[in-house]
């Protein structure tokens, strides 16, 4: 019988050594393809949502003619909901209406120091005066009075709806984000609903949404039919609808703060990805990392102490279906958020208020 090397041979201690370099080679060898396929997953995951978002670039959309920020620290957006027919969107609302509109449009201001937030909602009924814009396709649009605010968007796009707002106000926006019906939709869903309470029924009249008084988790397709409730709650106004929609974008924040999305990072691409495939900013909002540098700018604001406010309007005196911008009222409000001073309760006085 040939005798075997002992265990502390040469021969053994290089196999041993030979056997040691291949495992650690093995392990390395593996380490580095789990440390590529993560780095290749977060690649695509960070280029497919970054793809999502499609952007405007104000500056060269609306030209200089625009008002100077007075308070570097605070922050003004203004928040789009448009109601297109297109694509997605056609599959949630059959509605006979060509072309897009600012369905809801809300000018959100956070102060300098970003732990609370006002937001701002302009009814798409109000009569206003539009300032000379140039489309999508670059062709200008002249300037108009006495059209509907929510006319701007269909017209001329989001820029001249911002070119619009900042006339209206002398506040600089520095940012604005639009979400479409598919994207809202989308939202509510990656979060498994939102809930809402009523304090006393909604009819459900010309299509719309059927709820008891009460509390309701609502999914996304009846979000959407929540919020564009008109005629069966309240005094079936556009301006009573600002409430249901304020109302419910507060339930959506808390959602969002209760079930810590923003810290749960499956949960927070769920929600990115669902949010940004309808998405459309300016430029200086338009990546991922913009955004999420943004969010966390925002982490500060909460939901519990945002106050929400509808622009002071007043009814028509020729045309009792729509609303003028009342004063002093907004200029009261529009030079307080200016200043990032305190809203003075004159300022929130709407003659009209649905």
């Amino acid at each position: 019988m040939t005798d075997l090397p002992s265990a502390s041979s040469p021969s053994s201690r290089r196999r041993r050594r030979r056997g040691g370099r291949r495992a650690l080679r093995i392990v390395l060898l593996t380490v580095a393809l789990l440390i590529l396929a993560a780095a290749g997953g977060g690649w695509w995951a960070y280029s497919h949502l970054n793809g999502n978002i499609d952007s405007v670039d104000l500056d060269q959309a609306i030209g200089d003619n625009r008002p100077k920020k007075v308070v570097a620290g605070a922050q003004n957006v203004l928040v789009l909901g448009s109601d297109s027919r297109a694509g997605a969107n056609g599959d949630l609302d059959h509605g006979d209406v060509s072309g897009a509109r600012s369905d809801t449009a809300m000018l959100v201001h956070i102060p300098e120091g970003r732990s609370k937030a006002t937001a701002v909602s302009i009814p798409r009924d109000t009569l206003i005066s539009r300032p000379e814009c140039k489309d999508a396709d670059g062709k200008t649009v002249k300037a108009a009075n006495r059209v509907m605010f929510n006319s701007v968007y269909s017209l001329a796009g989001p820029a001249c709806v911002v070119k619009t707002v900042e006339q209206m106000s002398g506040i600089r926006v520095d940012h604005f984000v639009e979400v479409d019906f598919a994207g809202f939709k989308g939202l509510v869903d990656a979060l498994g609903g939102v809930t809402v309470t009523l304090d006393k029924p909604m009819s459900g009249a010309k299509g719309g949404l059927k709820l008891d008084a009460g509390t309701h988790r609502l999914n996304g397709a009846d979000s959407l039919k929540f919020v564009r409730t008109r005629y069966g709650y309240g005094d079936g106004s556009d301006l009573g609808r600002i409430g249901l929609q304020q109302q419910f974008m507060m339930a959506m924040l808390s959602e969002i703060k209760k079930q810590d999305a923003l810290g749960n990072p499956a949960r927070l691409y769920k929600l990115a990805d669902a949010g940004t495939k309808s998405l459309t900013t300016d430029s200086d909002l338009a990546s991922l990392t913009s955004l999420a540098d943004f969010a966390q700018s925002m982490k500060g604001v909460d939901p519990d102490t945002m106050e929400t406010i509808m622009l002071p309007v007043a009814y028509d005196k020729v045309d009792p279906n729509r609303v003028v911008v009342a004063e002093p009222q907004a200029g009261l409000l529009w030079e307080a958020l200016r200043a990032d001073q305190k809203i003075p309760a004159e300022a929130k006085n709407s003659p009209a208020k649905g």
